[in-house]
């Protein structure tokens, strides 16, 4: 059975939050899919390709893995990265803050050496990519399972205890019955008593009567 090629991997780059994000991904969906990003960054024009070949490099050493930086700053994308270090000095030291801007240069990225990512590498880094895929979709039938598996304790105890009280309202509903039943009945003995009373009663008055005369 012929294998599936491998889909060329892509760099793209965003930022979210505190961050500049990179990726090295087959498509911009897969990219803004590893991001968690709820709209179209690209259509935004909040995120884009990205040809820079030290980025390239480092999402290329780890593909499909969401590589950070500190938004705004020119270090070395990383797995791990920590905040931006001038967050506390943005209301303290607004003077500090402009000067450290001239201090970047366009020239000092031109002249560092390119390392250009060879068609070996592509396919080690496509084969990564998807052996990540893999393990982040694992991951996700993982989570979903667990998921389910609470669903249908959390149901099991809803029926349950359904259950019980369907029951427990059956049984009321006898007993209410029952002493329905019994309410009737003492109803109609009271009734016939009643009955018999005044029978009795009305004799005994006319005995009365007939005695005074």
């Amino acid at each position: 059975m012929p294998k599936t090629p491998k889909r060329k991997l892509k760099t793209y780059q965003t930022s979210l939050g505190f961050y500049d994000q990179a990726i090295a991904a087959p498509s911009m969906k897969a990219a803004l899919d590893a991001w968690g990003a709820r709209s179209n960054l690209f259509h935004q024009g909040a995120a884009k390709e990205t040809d820079d070949p030290d980025i390239v490099a480092a999402t290329m050493e780890k593909p499909g893995v969401v590589l950070r930086r500190p938004v705004g700053s020119d270090g070395p994308f990383t797995e791990h990265s920590g905040l931006p270090t001038d967050l506390a000095d943005d209301e303290a030291k607004p003077k500090r803050k402009s000067k450290s801007k001239p201090k970047k240069s366009p020239s000092k990225a031109a002249k560092q050496p390119s390392r250009k990512v060879d068609d070996q590498q592509a396919r080690k880094a496509a084969a990564a990519f998807e052996k990540e895929e893999r393990r982040r979709e694992a991951e996700r039938r993982k989570e979903e399972a667990a998921r389910a598996k609470e669903r249908a304790r959390r149901d099991k105890a809803v029926a349950s205890a359904q259950a019980a009280l369907d029951e427990a309202r059956r049984e009321h509903e006898a007993r209410a019955e029952a002493i329905e039943a019994e309410r009737a009945a003492l109803d109609e003995r009271a009734e016939a008593e009643q009955s018999r009373w005044d029978k009795q009663r009305m004799k005994l008055a006319e005995a009365v009567r007939r005695a005074r005369e």
